[in-house]
């Protein structure tokens, strides 16, 4: 069935999307969960690395502080105590100046060099390396000048709080000159001497300086335990690996810089495997959920399978049900455009007599015959055709092979033919019948919904026209329909609402001049149509579901009006489908008791088809109205094949002969003698007989003749009011009139 399999796969598609989904996002929080924990372990690596670096960069600058006041401390010494001050003191030569500061050079040991300067960029003496004076003559002039600067200009202190050095105290910098890098120590002189040479007199400092050698700095790193110290003049991209020095503009010209110690990264390499092994067991774990996740998907997808075959099929008959049915006509249709398309036809099939069959051998036998109708339909469809029970004994079929109108009727009669035939039912032979009800699209319809309106249509003509046939949908069908459902709508308000009204035709003594009897005839004056007969809406009514409502309307009112009428019965009919309800002797019994009428007026008028269909419970319901004193008419007695049957079974009171035999009567002498025999027979069991549609003062004579008791017909009166019946009462004769004139 194309819709069961689409069915099939979208669902198998879905769970395989929704396993996907499920691996898709379960994999995005592994790896998110792997990158968390990744993102952590780089930030604890980069705080480390970062905190050691910034504790190494201080470690440093602490050391070269150190260095630097050191060697403040010894020059003040060496100042204050050598007989460099005593020289100052008195006036001389730059000879004499170079001589002290010579023999003060044995003491500087912690520098490379040293020299007096006077005002400006003067050096009056000058020794490096505890070397004479003549190297000052190798120097030159740029370096003092540069040395000079760094004093004079840019003594910017990397470390301390004070830019100039302050009397009598050594001050520290490190500068650079470009070329390399050197630490300066200043003392200011002018407090303690002034010296006084041809060109006058000048205040006086004292520097020395150290160069920033290679050997000074790997002894700066081999104490600090810090990697590779340099002085680079290109900035570092570590700022925390870096120390700037500046020039003589006072602006950063060098830099020291180290490779700094990395304890982030060696625990990294320590726990490397730590975190390979947790990544590794993560993995394992996400295949271990993904593999229970695709058991469960398989499992989950093997019980949507299970669901949808049983959610697309009829568990009795193994057939595609209703869902099912309609998906298919569904799809089937959309490629139904025009007529000149292909086509396709829907049959629906009722059983016939199914409900006997339950009736008579149970439930269990109908549920084996639904399962062998089944097999039948099935043999009789064309492959690509498609066979569904839709509920009940109702199947459905969709043609589309040789959906035309000659292979639907060849359809129809195998179908009729093959469920005509016997069924073997737990021993028994079974035998019903169907009806079948044919839509055409595009022909008739291109819609679902209005292909199934149609083919019920046809069904309801195929059923009304005497079952066991099939019946093609036609425009005309359509149209009394509308005009059933339209009464059918209008009934029921009427019903709701007190919109009809009872007329009562007499029943007359055979001799004419009383009246015995009356019968209750409901009328309905629409409000759009007018009069309605009762032959256009009793029919309806009944297959409407609306004769039971309808008959207890009858029935009350008439029981009201007619307790005022004395001495006379009152006959209401009742239709099969009335007295077979189940409440149908405590509603007949209720409503006399609740208009105190008197049951030994009522008389109920019953057709052979309340009998026909359970004789036991129809029995069984007439006994017990009976014991309540309401009395029993056979209505249209000779119309049935077994009147003369329930005549000797059933206890009736009356029997009415029905007025076809009356129409042939004078033309014919076959229904004359059929009228004579009923009368007799109704005598002789002793019945009341009653004759229907007496029209002519002869049939009036006859009927006289051979014996009836009671007439009824035009010839007297037709169905009138309640106030017309009172009038008639009021007469002695009331039917004198009728009769001298007819």
């Amino acid at each position: 069935m194309p819709a069961f399999n689409a069915a099939k796969m979208t669902n198998a598609g879905s769970s395989a999307r929704m396993f996907a989904s499920t691996v898709v996002t379960l994999g995005c929080a592994f790896l998110l969960l792997m990158a968390a924990g990744i993102g952590v372990v780089v930030a604890i690596t980069r705080e480390a690395n970062r905190l050691e670096a910034q504790r190494q960069g201080e470690r440093i600058e602490a050391a070269v502080s150190a260095q630097i006041k050191l060697s403040e401390l010894r020059l003040e010494r060496l100042i204050s105590a050598g007989d460099l001050s005593e020289t100052l003191q008195q006036p001389g030569s730059a000879a004499t100046l170079q001589a002290a500061l010579q023999r003060l050079s044995r003491q500087l040991m912690d520098f490379d060099g040293a020299y007096i300067s006077g005002t400006g960029e003067t050096v009056l003496a000058w020794v490096e390396n505890s070397t004479t004076t003549d190297h000052l003559k190798h120097e030159s002039p740029h370096r003092i000048e540069a040395l000079q600067r760094g004093v004079k200009s840019s003594f910017a202190p990397v470390i301390g709080d004070d830019a100039a050095p302050r009397f009598g105290a050594a001050r520290s910098t490190i500068t650079t000159d470009g070329d390399e890098a050197l630490m300066l120590t200043v003392i200011d002189l002018s407090r303690i001497a002034t010296f006084s040479s041809e060109n006058g007199s000048a205040p006086l400092s004292f520097v020395a300086y150290r160069h920033l050698s290679s050997a000074l700095l790997s002894d700066l790193a081999e104490r600090n335990r810090v990697t590779d110290i340099r002085l680079v003049t290109t900035p570092p991209a570590e700022p925390l690996s870096k120390l700037g020095l500046r020039a003589a503009d006072g602006k950063i010209g060098a830099w020291l810089t180290w490779s700094p110690a990395r304890p982030g990264d060696v625990m990294l390499r320590r726990f490397l495997w730590a975190l390979i092994a947790v990544a590794v067991l993560f993995s394992a774990i996400f295949v271990f959920v993904v593999q229970r996740l695709r058991a469960s998907a398989e499992q989950i997808e093997l019980r949507e399978r299970q669901i949808q075959r049983l959610a697309g099929q009829d568990e009795l008959s193994l057939l595609p049900n209703r869902r099912s049915f309609d998906l298919t006509l569904d799809q089937t249709l959309a490629h139904i455009q025009d007529d000149d398309g292909p086509s396709l036809a829907v049959l629906l099939i009722d059983l016939d007599r199914f409900k006997a069959v339950n009736d008579t051998y149970g439930h269990t036998a109908g549920d084996e015959l639904i399962r062998q109708v089944a097999v039948r339909l099935s043999a009789a469809v064309h492959v690509g055709d498609t066979v569904a029970r839709l509920g009940g004994d109702e199947f459905g079929i969709i043609q589309t092979h040789s959906a035309t109108p000659a292979g639907c009727a060849a359809l129809g009669e195998r179908i009729l033919a093959s469920l005509t035939e016997p069924f073997t039912i737990t021993g028994a032979e079974v035998t019903i019948g169907s009806s079948i009800g044919i839509a055409m699209a595009p022909r008739d319809g291109t819609s679902r919904e209005a292909l199934l309106k149609l083919a019920d249509t046809a069904l309801y003509e195929a059923k009304n026209s005497g079952r066991n046939r099939y019946a093609f949908f036609e425009s005309q069908m359509n149209r009394s329909m509308q005009l059933k459902r339209m009464v059918e709508d209008d009934l029921r308000h009427a019903i709701d609402n007190d919109q009809l009204m009872l007329h009562y035709q007499p029943q007359v003594s055979v001799d004419g001049s009383t009246l015995v009897g009356v019968e209750a005839l409901v009328r309905w004056q629409h409000p759009a149509h007018g009069m309605i007969p009762p032959s256009d809406f009793i029919a309806i009514a009944e297959e409407r579901g609306l004769i039971v409502p309808l008959s207890e309307w009858v029935l009350r009112p008439a029981c009201t009006e007619a307790r005022r009428w004395k001495g006379i019965r009152l006959a209401v009919n009742v239709s099969p489908i009335q007295f077979r309800h189940k409440d149908f002797v405590a509603n007949v019994i209720r409503t006399i008791e609740e208009t105190d009428f008197d049951p030994a007026q009522l008389e109920l008028e019953l057709t052979e088809g309340v009998l026909i269909e359970d004789a036991d419970a129809a029995e069984a319901a007439m006994m017990d109205i009976r014991a309540h004193g309401v009395g029993l008419a056979l209505d249209d007695f000779g119309t049935g094949y077994s009147s003369l049957i329930y005549l000797r079974r059933f206890a009736f009171d009356k029997i009415k002969i029905d007025r076809s035999f009356l129409e042939y009567m004078e033309s014919t002498g076959e229904s004359a003698i059929l009228v004579h025999s009923m009368a007799h027979l109704g005598r002789a069991l002793g019945l009341r007989v009653c004759a229907e549609g007496v029209e002519t003062a002869e049939q009036h004579r006859f009927l006289q003749a051979i014996g009836c008791h009671e007439l009824q017909g035009f010839l007297f009166s037709k169905a009138v009011p309640a106030s017309e019946i009172d009038r008639l009462l009021r007469l002695d004769n009331p039917f004198a009139e009728i009769l001298a004139a007819a």
